[in-house]
């Protein structure tokens, strides 16, 4: 069930737990709990009338019957490092990049290597709806309507060829637009990827929307990976460039700290952060904390995709 919206707390604020500051809301917290709970609708109410409709996207039989969480939390509770570490800010930041024009070249080993317009990725037809399951290391997780389209269908396009084993992922480098990556934090561009097989795999889509409108700056405009059983920064954001690599490619996380955050990502309850548990989550707009799910619950359709592989060394 969903907490009652106060006026004066975001339900983002309320369920996150102790992330890099180690702050918690407790008090916040306390005062939710009190308050009258209901269900609300979720349609209308979270359109953005700011952002351009996209064409109807017929709804995918992979979608999760999970309640969507709001487009106010989705939009305003954001890791976007390339604008601020915390989670509010790049709302505000990101609101003056360019999305247009933009282009992502493809390039490295496939027999035809272009450049798209990012009109022609959303002219990519037909669109999906896709509701999915999101899980962040930080312990809180997200239902996300996301409208875009299997990157495999991209990837077939290019033909590529038997050198080809992994997939290379670049975000935009524009310190201008970009101020987060003015510091040090981590390495720019951001970097990250993924085996052939778990490219080609139907679950992976490149999102172009959100609640049917074009992608938010903050949340990944105007193109973005979701690979939804795994954890949330491997879902790249502003692509600019997609590379077909034969040596896994050094990921940016992994660059930063190779002994917490892997190159497979893969949502696992049994491996856990050295910071936090990873064995529980907090859906925002929850109250209480839920098991995570190993795969986070997309482990029937993923799980052969690592058989016979020790998933505490390969995490």
């Amino acid at each position: 069930m969903l907490i009652a919206k106060s006026p004066d707390i975001r339900p983002s604020e309320i369920t996150d737990e102790a992330v890099y500051n180690g702050r918690r809301r407790f008090l916040m917290a306390a005062s939710v709990a009190t308050a009258s709970l209901f269900l609300t609708d979720v349609s209308a109410a979270d359109s953005s009338p700011d952002l351009p409709k996209l064409p109807p996207a017929r709804r995918s039989p992979v979608s999760t019957s999970e309640r969507p969480t709001t487009y106010r939390d989705i939009t305003h509770y954001n890791n976007y490092y390339e604008f601020a570490t915390d989670k509010y800010s790049p709302a505000t930041l990101a609101a003056s990049l360019v999305t247009r024009p933009w282009t992502v070249g493809v390039d490295g080993a496939v027999r035809r290597p272009r450049t798209y317009d990012i009109d022609e990725l959303l002219k990519m037809n037909p669109l999906e709806e896709r509701i999915y399951r999101h899980r962040c290391v930080e312990a809180w997780s997200m239902v996300i309507p996301w409208v875009g389209f299997p990157l495999n269908r991209l990837i077939r396009q290019l033909e590529p060829t038997g050198r080809a084993k992994f997939v290379k992922f670049e975000t935009l480098y524009d310190p201008k637009e970009m101020p987060g990556q003015r510091s040090d934090i981590l390495h720019w561009p951001y970097v990250e990827g993924l085996r052939m097989d778990e490219a080609m795999h139907p679950l992976t889509i490149l999102a172009v929307g959100l609640y049917g409108r074009v992608l938010p700056n903050q949340d990944g405009a105007p193109v973005r990976l979701v690979v939804p059983w795994k954890y949330g920064f491997k879902s790249i954001k502003s692509i600019v460039r997609i590379s077909f690599v034969e040596k896994q490619p050094l990921t940016t996380w992994v660059r930063a700290v190779p002994s917490e955050y892997g190159f497979y990502s893969n949502v696992n309850p049994h491996d856990d952060h050295t910071l936090w548990s990873q064995a529980r989550e907090r859906r925002i707009g929850d109250f209480f904390k839920r098991p995570t799910l190993m795969f986070n619950g997309y482990g029937d359709q993923v799980a052969q995709l690592y058989r016979g592989m020790d998933l505490n060394r390969y995490f």
